[in-house]
C-alpha cells in the first residue's frame, strides 16, 4: 500500500477527496506515492490561512526568518542522497543529478536566510528643508507559487525562500506530475519552525488549483515557471483581477551554442552535450541549437556523435546512466512528434531518436541529433523540451550571431571560442538574459540573477539579492522635523 501525502493548510494536513498515483519513469510499475488532488476549497482555505498569518509574519524578528531557512537548509543537505532520490524517482534524472539538484535547494535556502538580514532601506535627503525621506522594502503579501516539473525541489526552493525571507506567506502548487520533492521540502520548512498558516501547499490540476489562485482576490502576486502559452494566460488573468496581480514570469528556451572554427573541439563538444541532452534536454536553458561555422561543421558533427554513441540512457537510479527517461509518456510523445516534424521538413536525423526498451518499462528516448537545418524549420524555432538538438551550419561569426538572435526566445546563450574578440562581442550582443563562454548554457549559480528576454521571461529577475524586486515593494515615507 502507498503512502497518502496529503495538501498543507494552516498548519495541518488536511485528508483529500482524492489523491492520484506519482509514478516512476524509470519504472512504470512503481508507484512513488499517492498525492492528494486539491480543489477549489482547498485553495481558498490556503489563501485565508496566509492572509491570516501575514501581518505576524511580515513584522517578525529577521532572525526568526534566517532561523528558519537556516534550520531547513541544514535538514536538506544532511538529507540530500534520500531526497535526491524522491526526485530522481519521481521526474526521472539520474540520481547524481537529484542529488545535485537538492544540494541546490539547500544552498539557495541558506542564502536567503542571509538575505532575511541584509534587507535594507535608504536615507536620502529631500529637496525641502527640514524633511527627511526614508525608503523602505516591505512584504507585498499573500504569494502565489506555481512551479514546473523539471526542477522538482530547486524552483520550488528558489521562489519559497525569498517569499519567506522577505516576510510574505505562500500558497505553493507544485506541478501534478511531480509534486513528491516539493511536498517534502514543504514538510521541512514548516517543521523548522513556520507559525501556522505561513506556507501552506494545495496540490491538484492547474486548471483548477491554479485558476482558482489567479482569480483570488487575496493572492497579491504569482510567480510562474512554465510554457509561454500558459505564461501569457496567467499574465492576462494578473492584469485583469481585481486588484490587480503583480506577476513574475519564467518561460521556454530556445537557446543557441555558437561553435566558431577556432573552438577547442573537446570543450564544444561537452559543452553541447552536457547542454543540449543531460537532465533529458528538458530545462529551459538546454543548449537545443548548435551553431556551427563551417570550417569546423564536419568534424564537430563527427565528434558529438562518437559522444552520443557512449552516453548511457537507462534508469535514472542505476550507476552509471548518463541520461534517465522523459518524464512521461505525453512528454515522450511531444519529442516523438518534433522528430517526425523534424525528417517531414528536410533535416536529416543524423543519429538517434528512437524509443528504447530497458529493463523496466519506462519512458526511454535515445538522444537526437539532427544536420541540415535552417532557422525556418519548427525544430529550430519551437521548444521541444526533451533530448533533442539541431546543428545549424553557418558561414561566420557575423552570421551565427544574426542566427543566434533570431528567435522569439532569449533566456540562455553561449559560444565556443578561444577569441577574446568574439567572446567579449558576443557577451554584448547576444540577446539573451544569460550568456555562456566555453560553458554549457545550461547551469547558473544560486546567487546571481536568473531569467532572459523577449518570450522567455517578464517579470524581475529570479534568484540572488535581484528577487527582491519581486517580493518586496517599495515604500517612500517622508518627516518634517
Amino acid at each position: 500500500m502507498t503512502t497518502v501525502f496529503r495538501n498543507f493548510i494552516a498548519g495541518e494536513f488536511v485528508s483529500p477527496a482524492k489523491a492520484a498515483p506519482n509514478l516512476n519513469p524509470s519504472n512504470t510499475n512503481e508507484v512513488v506515492g499517492d498525492y492528494a488532488q486539491g480543489g477549489v476549497e482547498d485553495l481558498k482555505a490556503a489563501v485565508a490561512a496566509a492572509k491570516e498569518a501575514f501581518p505576524a509574519w511580515s513584522r517578525s524578528n529577521p532572525q526568526l526568518r534566517y532561523d528558519v531557512l537556516m534550520k531547513a537548509s541544514n535538514e536538506v543537505m544532511a538529507r540530500k542522497e534520500e531526497l535526491g532520490a524522491l526526485l530522481s524517482r519521481e521526474e526521472g534524472k539520474t540520481l547524481p543529478e537529484g542529488i545535485g539538484e537538492v544540494t541546490r535547494a539547500g544552498q539557495i535556502l541558506s542564502f536567503f536566510a542571509a538575505e532575511a538580514l541584509r534587507l535594507n532601506g535608504e536615507l536620502v535627503n529631500s529637496i525641502r528643508p527640514g524633511v527627511g525621506i526614508e525608503i523602505t522594502r516591505e512584504a507585498v503579501g499573500v504569494i502565489g507559487l506555481i512551479t514546473p516539473w523539471n526542477f522538482p525541489i530547486a524552483i520550488p526552493a528558489w521562489k519559497l525562500a525569498p517569499a519567506l525571507a522577505y516576510g510574505n506567506t505562500v500558497v505553493i502548487k507544485p506541478a501534478d506530475l511531480v509534486p513528491g520533492s516539493a511536498w517534502a521540502l514543504v514538510d521541512i520548512l514548516n517543521r523548522a519552525g513556520l507559525p501556522k498558516g505561513v506556507l501552506n501547499i494545495v496540490m491538484g490540476r492547474g486548471s483548477v488549483v491554479g485558476q482558482a489562485m489567479l482569480e483570488h482576490p487575496d493572492v497579491a502576486a504569482i510567480s510562474f515557471t512554465g510554457s509561454v502559452a500558459t505564461g501569457r494566460r496567467v499574465a492576462a488573468a494578473c492584469v485583469a483581477a481585481t486588484p490587480m496581480k503583480k506577476v513574475q514570469l519564467e518561460m521556454g528556451g530556445k537557446n543557441p551554442l555558437v561553435v566558431l572554427d577556432d573552438a577547442d573541439l573537446a570543450v564544444a563538444v561537452e559543452c553541447a552535450a552536457n547542454g543540449a541532452f543531460f537532465s533529458t534536454g528538458q530545462r529551459c536553458t538546454a543548449s537545443s541549437r548548435l551553431i556551427v561555422t563551417e570550417g569546423i561543421h564536419d568534424r564537430f558533427v563527427d565528434a558529438m556523435t562518437e559522444r552520443l554513441k557512449g552516453l548511457v540512457v537507462d534508469d535514472a537510479m542505476k550507476a552509471g546512466t548518463h541520461i534517465g527517461p522523459v518524464v512521461d509518456e505525453s512528454q515522450l510523445g511531444q519529442d516523438e512528434k518534433y522528430i517526425a516534424i523534424g525528417r517531414d521538413e528536410g533535416a536529416k536525423l543524423h543519429w538517434g531518436g528512437e524509443r528504447l526498451n530497458r529493463e523496466t518499462p519506462g519512458f526511454y528516448l535515445q538522444p537526437a541529433l539532427f544536420t541540415h537545418v535552417n532557422n525556418s524549420m519548427r525544430i529550430a524555432r519551437e521548444e521541444i523540451f526533451g533530448p533533442v538538438a539541431a546543428v545549424l551550419r553557418v558561414k561566420d561569426y557575423e552570421e551565427a550571431l544574426a542566427v543566434a538572435n533570431d528567435t522569439e526566445f532569449g533566456l540562455s546563450s553561449g559560444i565556443c571560442t578561444t577569441s577574446l574578440k568574439y567572446a567579449s562581442h558576443f557577451k554584448r550582443n547576444s540577446e539573451a538574459g544569460m550568456v555562456m563562454v566555453n560553458l554549457p548554457t545550461a547551469g547558473v549559480d544560486y546567487h546571481v540573477p536568473f531569467g532572459g528576454r523577449k518570450g522567455s521571461s517578464y517579470g524581475p529577475r529570479e534568484q540572488g539579492s535581484y528577487a527582491r524586486e519581486f517580493y518586496t515593494t517599495v515604500k517612500t515615507a517622508y518627516t518634517l522635523a
